[in-house]
């Protein structure tokens, strides 16, 4: 099984913005956002709201997904 890292925190950071903004303008729920920051690693995640943030930060999905080895 693989594991992913989502980089919101560099995405926002980088464009000055909170993760209350992130999920704000990705219209993803803020604890959503706030769980996939917290953690290091993910194993499953929403594709639909990884989309959405996605579509926020105007990047695409590859650029907002690191697949880590394991």
């Amino acid at each position: 099984m693989g594991y992913v890292r989502l980089r919101i925190r560099e995405l926002a950071e980088k464009r000055g913005w909170s993760l209350k903004q992130v999920a704000d303008r990705s219209g993803v729920n803020y604890n959503t956002v706030r769980s996939y920051v917290q953690r290091d690693t993910l194993n499953t995640v929403d594709l639909s709201a990884v989309y959405k943030i996605a579509r926020a930060f105007d990047v695409t999905m590859e650029d907002l997904v690191e697949i880590l080895e394991d």
